[in-house]
C-alpha cells in the first residue's frame, strides 16, 4: 500500500517534538512493507529542507507554512500532484493549511482519507490564551471559531478517523461519526528506541556532582501543560528531601516566567531548565531520572490528551506520578501514582512516597515497561491504524 502522511508540523524543529508521531508511524509502516512519503510543513524558511529527502526509506517532502494565497495554492497544488501516487491519504490534526490540501486532493484523485485526530485544538487554543496575549479580541474570536468549525466538520468528510483518547471518541460520536468509523490510535514509544537503561555520566557528570536523586519534567512549557505545577510541587518536596534535584527538558513562552517563579520560591538552584533537546536524546533523559513527572489540571483539552511524555516514561521503565485526568489514567492507572487533576500537594506527596520506598519503586517500574509493550507502542498504534486504512478497502 502506497501511505501518504501529511502533518502539518516541522518533523525537525525541537518547537514541535509531537511531530515524531508521524515520522515513528511511518517506519513501523515500512517495517510491513507499505511504501510512504510525508509531507510536513516547515516553521521557518530553513533553505537546507526546500526539496524532498529520504529519512530511512520514507521519501519527506518540505512545504513552506506561511506566505499568502499565492503559496497556498502552490501547496494545494504540491499536494495533490503527490496524492496521485497514494493508496491512502493520512493527515494530522486539523489546522487548515494541511487539513484543506489533504481533503481537496483526496477527493480530486479519489483516494480514500483518514483523520488523525490527537488533540482538541480548539481547547488548547483557549487554555494557552491563559498564558499569552494576542493583538485583540477579534484576533482570537476568529482562530477560535475557525478551529471549532474545522474540528466539527472534518470528522464527517474523511472515510475514517482514528482517535488517541476516549475523550475524543466520545466527541466523535456526539459529531455524529459512525462508530464503526472511528479506531483507536494512542500515543506510543519506539521499545527498541526507549530501553530499560541507558548511560547518562554525561548527564550525571554535568548537572548532579553528588549522588542526588532526579525528578523530571518532559514537554512544551506553554500555556496547556501546567508545568507551575511542578515547579510548585518541587519546593514542597525539597523542604523536606533537600537532596533532590528537579528537571524540566522542553521550550515554550511560558520559559521564562517558569525560572522566575522558581526563584521566587527560591529553589533556582534546585530547578535545572535543560531547554529543549533533540529527541534522539530524550531516552537519556528520562533514563537519568528517579521519578518522572505528568502533571495536569482537569479540563476540556488535557481529558483528550494521550500524552507522548507517559508514553516514554512507560518506556523507559519507569516510577510516574500523573495528573488523574482523561486518559493518563488509563495510561498509567495500576502501573504508576495517580493523583488528584491540578493538586501540586498531591503531586508532591507522589514523588515523596516514590523516593521514600525503594520497593514501590521497584515495582512500578517493571509495571511500566510492561504497559509499553502491551499497549502504549508505536507497532501497536500503527496497526489499528492500518485495520482503519482496511476498513476502507474493503468497503
Amino acid at each position: 500500500m502506497n501511505i501518504l502522511l501529511i502533518h502539518p508540523h516541522d518533523i525537525y524543529s525541537l518547537q514541535e517534538p509531537w511531530t515524531v508521531r508521524i515520522v515513528s508511524l511511518s517506519k513501523e509502516f515500512i517495517k510491513r512493507g507499505h511504501q510512504v512519503k510525508i509531507i510536513y510543513f516547515v516553521l521557518n524558511s530553513d533553505k537546507t529542507r526546500q526539496n524532498s529527502f529520504h529519512l530511512d526509506n520514507v521519501e519527506c517532502i518540505p512545504l513552506k507554512r506561511s506566505g499568502g494565497p499565492l503559496l497556498y495554492f502552490r501547496n494545494l497544488y504540491a499536494v495533490i500532484k503527490i496524492t496521485q501516487w497514494a493508496d491512502f491519504v493520512h493527515f494530522q490534526k486539523c489546522f487548515h493549511w494541511a487539513a484543506i490540501p489533504a481533503l481537496v486532493a483526496a477527493y480530486l484523485k479519489g483516494k480514500s482519507i483518514h483523520y488523525d485526530w490527537d488533540d482538541w485544538e480548539e481547547k488548547i487554543w483557549y487554555e494557552s490564551l491563559r498564558a499569552h496575549s494576542f493583538p485583540s479580541a477579534i484576533h482570537i474570536f476568529i482562530i477560535g471559531m475557525f478551529l471549532k468549525i474545522l474540528e466539527r466538520v472534518i470528522p464527517n468528510l474523511v472515510d475514517t478517523i482514528s482517535v488517541s483518547s476516549r475523550s475524543l471518541h466520545k466527541l466523535a460520536l456526539n459529531y455524529e461519526v459512525q462508530n464503526k468509523r472511528i479506531f483507536h490510535a494512542p500515543v506510543g514509544a519506539d521499545l527498541d528506541f526507549f530501553p530499560l537503561c541507558l548511560n547518562y555520566d554525561d548527564l550525571k557528570e554535568k548537572y548532579r556532582p553528588e549522588n542526588k536523586k532526579v525528578v523530571l519534567y518532559i514537554g512544551q512549557l506553554h500555556g496547556a501543560q501546567y508545568v507551575d505545577l511542578f515547579i510548585k510541587a518541587a519546593n514542597i518536596v525539597l523542604h523536606r528531601y533537600p537532596e533532590v534535584l528537579f528537571m524540566v527538558v522542553g521550550e515554550g513562552f511560558r520559559f521564562k516566567s517558569l525560572k522566575n517563579l522558581a526563584a521566587e520560591l527560591g529553589i533556582e538552584n534546585k530547578v535545572i531548565f535543560a531547554g529543549a533537546v533533540p529527541h534522539g536524546q530524550i531516552p537519556k533523559y528520562i533514563s537519568f531520572a528517579d521519578v518522572c513527572v505528568a502533571c495536569f489540571k482537569d479540563t476540556d483539552a488535557a481529558r483528550c490528551k494521550s500524552p507522548l511524555k507517559i508514553a516514554e516514561y512507560l518506556a523507559c521503565g519507569k516510577a510516574i506520578v500523573a495528573s488523574n485526568v482523561g486518559e493518563v489514567r488509563n495510561m498509567v492507572g495500576g502501573v504508576g501514582l495517580l493523583v488528584k487533576a491540578g493538586d501540586y500537594k498531591e503531586i508532591a506527596q507522589g514523588i515523596l512516597k516514590i523516593l521514600h520506598d525503594d520497593l514501590l519503586k521497584t515495582e512500578m517500574e517493571k509495571r511500566a515497561r510492561r504497559r509499553a509493550e502491551l499497549k502504549y507502542n508505536w507497532a501497536q498504534t500503527a496497526g489499528n491504524l492500518l485495520s482503519a486504512y482496511e476498513y476502507v478497502r474493503k468497503k
